[in-house]
C-alpha cells in the first residue's frame, strides 16, 4: 500500500515519528494509501527549512518569482486528468468535476497570482512642497496554509500561491481526509525544479500537525478553511501571540426566488447550487426561499430536476453526483435528515443512502435530498449541514425573506433570482453575506474579494486582498 510522504526542504520524507493514517476511497469505503501522521518535530523542521529559504526568495524580483510559480501551474495543466483522477478517487467527487473545475482551477490559481504581482503598485502620496510618503509591502516570513477537503488542490492552491507569489515561504497542511493532490504537488515541485523550503507540505491530523502550525512562535500568519468551531479555536490560540489570521468558515446559504424571476434558470442553476460537490461547497445554496406565488410551481420543477440527478461511480461520465467524502460525515448528513423530520419536515425527494453495486456496495453514497414544511429558525434550517441536502420554504414579502435568511449566525453567500434590477441591489445591501450572487451561482472572478460575515470567518482572500494579507505594509514619510 502506497505510504504518502511530507515535502520538506524540497525533498519527500517519512514522518519523524514513523506513524501513519488510514487513507479511505469515499466510493468504495475502503483504505487505500497510508499518510504521514506528522506531529509538532515535522512542523519545527519544515518551518526550519522555510527560514533557510526565505532570504533568497523574498530577495527575488517579483518577475522571477512568477517564473517560479508558472512552472507549477503548466505543469498542474500537463498532468490534469491525473491529477482529476487522483482528486476524484480521494474525495469521492466524480471525475468530470474534477477534470472541469477543481484542477483547471488549482493551475489557475498559481497563474493568476504569478501575473498578479507583475502589475502591482506601490502607494505614493504627494505632500506638495513638504514631501511625500510612499508604501512598502514587505512580505511577513514563514506563513501557514490550512486548507479543507471538499476542494482539495482547489483551495490549497488558493491559498499558497499568494502566499509564495508575495515572497514568504509556506508550510502547508492539506486535510488528512484528502491529502493526494497535496502529495503530487510535491512531486510537482520537484518536477520543475522548485526553490527548496519555499514550499512545505506536512500533513497529519489538525489538532496535532495543524495545532503545532498555530502554536509554533515562528509562523507569522495562519489562513486557514474549515468549520467555524475549528476557527475559534485557531484564533484562540493565534489571537494572543498576534498572529495575522484569514479565516474562511461554515456557511448556511440563502437562495432566494421572486415570483419575477426567469423561472427556468431559477431551477436550473438552484439544482447546481443546492448538489454541485455533493453539496459539499461552502457557498451552496442550502435554504432555498421561494415567493408564494411560485412556489407549488417552482417545488415541482425543482423536484422533477433533482431526480434526474444520477447518483453513480465518479468515473462513469453520466454520474452528476458521487460519494460524499467519508462515512462519519455520511452519518452526520443521515442525522439531520432525520432531525429534520422529527422537526416537522416532509421529504419530497431522497433521505437515503443509495445501494450501489461492488466494488461500490461500501461506498458513502447519498441521495440528493429536498425537504420542506420547516420552520426557518428550526436547527435543520439553522445549522450547517454540509452536504446534499436543501430545504424549500414560502415567503410572501421582501421583508419576510430578508428576515428569515438573515436568521441565521453565518454570513458567507447568497444568490437572488429576480429580474427587478431595484430589488436585487436592495436585497443585496440588506442581505448579510459577504458574497451575493444575481441571477447566478459560483461565478468567480480572483480579482474580487471572497469572505464572510458574522460566523462565517475573518478576513477576505482573493485578488490583491490576498496579496495585501500575506504581507505587512510599511509607511515610509520623506521630508524635503
Amino acid at each position: 500500500m502506497e505510504k504518502l510522504q511530507n515535502y520538506i526542504g524540497g525533498k519527500l520524507c517519512a514522518p519523524v515519528k514513523g506513524e501513519y493514517l488510514d487513507n479511505y476511497e469515499p466510493a468504495r469505503g475502503e483504505v487505500y494509501s497510508l499518510i504521514p501522521r506528522s506531529g509538532a518535530e515535522d512542523v519545527t523542521a519544515a518551518v526550519k527549512a522555510a527560514e533557510a529559504a526565505f532570504p533568497a526568495w523574498s530577495a527575488l524580483s517579483n518577475a522571477e518569482r512568477s517564473k517560479h510559480l508558472m512552472a507549477l501551474s503548466n505543469r498542474i495543466a500537463e498532468r490534469l486528468d491525473e491529477l482529476a483522477m487522483a482528486e476524484s478517487r480521494d474525495n469521492g467527487k466524480p471525475f468530470k468535476l474534477a477534470q472541469s473545475v477543481d484542477i483547471p482551477r488549482a493551475r489557475d490559481n498559481f497563474a493568476f497570482f504569478a501575473t498578479a504581482i507583475l502589475h502591482q503598485e506601490d502607494e505614493f502620496h504627494n505632500m506638495g512642497g513638504k514631501g511625500f510618503n510612499y508604501t512598502l509591502r514587505q512580505p511577513l516570513g514563514s506563513v501557514a496554509c490550512i486548507s479543507p477537503w471538499n476542494l482539495p488542490l482547489y483551495l490549497f492552491s488558493w491559498k499558497i500561491a499568494p502566499a509564495l507569489a508575495s515572497g514568504n515561504c509556506v508550510i502547508a497542511k492539506p486535510s488528512e481526509v484528502t491529502p493526494y493532490t497535496a502529495y503530487l504537488l510535491s512531486q510537482i515541485c520537484i518536477e520543475v525544479g522548485f526553490p527548496a523550503g519555499v514550499l512545505n507540505i506536512v500533513h497529519g491530523l489538525g489538532a496535532e500537525a495543524g495545532q503545532a502550525m498555530v502554536e509554533n512562535d515562528t509562523i507569522k500568519a495562519i489562513s486557514f478553511t474549515g468549520g467555524t468551531a475549528t476557527g475559534a479555536r485557531i484564533a484562540s490560540i493565534a489571537a494572543p501571540k498576534f498572529k495575522k489570521m484569514s479565516l474562511e468558515l461554515g456557511g448556511k446559504n440563502p437562495n432566494i426566488i421572486f415570483d419575477d424571476c426567469d423561472f427556468e434558470r431559477a431551477v436550473k442553476i438552484s439544482t447546481r447550487a443546492a448538489f454541485a460537490n455533493q453539496g459539499q461547497i461552502c457557498l451552496c445554496g442550502s435554504r432555498i426561499f421561494v415567493q408564494r406565488g411560485i412556489y407549488d410551481r417552482f417545488k415541482e420543477a425543482f423536484v422533477e430536476r433533482v431526480k434526474g440527478l444520477k447518483v453513480g461511480a465518479p468515473e462513469e461520465e453520466s454520474s452528476r453526483m458521487g460519494a460524499v467524502v467519508s462515512e462519519a460525515h455520511m452519518e452526520k448528513i443521515l442525522s439531520y435528515i432525520q432531525l429534520a423530520q422529527e422537526e416537522g419536515g416532509q421529504i419530497l425527494h431522497g433521505g437515503k443512502r443509495v445501494e450501489m453495486p461492488a466494488p461500490y456496495d461500501k461506498g458513502y453514497f447519498l441521495e440528493p435530498t429536498v425537504i420542506e414544511g420547516l420552520s426557518f429558525d428550526c436547527r435543520t434550517n439553522q445549522e450547517e449541514i454540509f452536504g446534499p441536502v436543501v430545504t424549500l420554504t414560502p415567503f410572501d414579502t421582501e421583508e419576510e425573506v430578508l428576515m428569515m435568511a438573515n436568521s441565521t449566525e453565518y454570513g458567507l453567500a447568497c444568490t437572488i433570482f429576480t429580474q427587478d434590477l431595484n430589488r436585487a441591489h436592495r436585497v443585496a445591501r440588506d442581505i448579510h453575506s459577504g458574497i451575493v450572487w444575481i441571477n447566478d451561482w459560483l461565478v468567480r472572478d480572483l480579482r474580487t474579494p471572497f469572505g464572510g460575515m458574522k460566523n462565517s470567518g475573518v478576513g477576505r482572500e482573493g485578488g490583491f486582498e490576498a496579496l495585501k494579507f500575506f504581507t505587512e505594509a510599511k509607511n515610509v514619510c520623506f521630508n524635503y
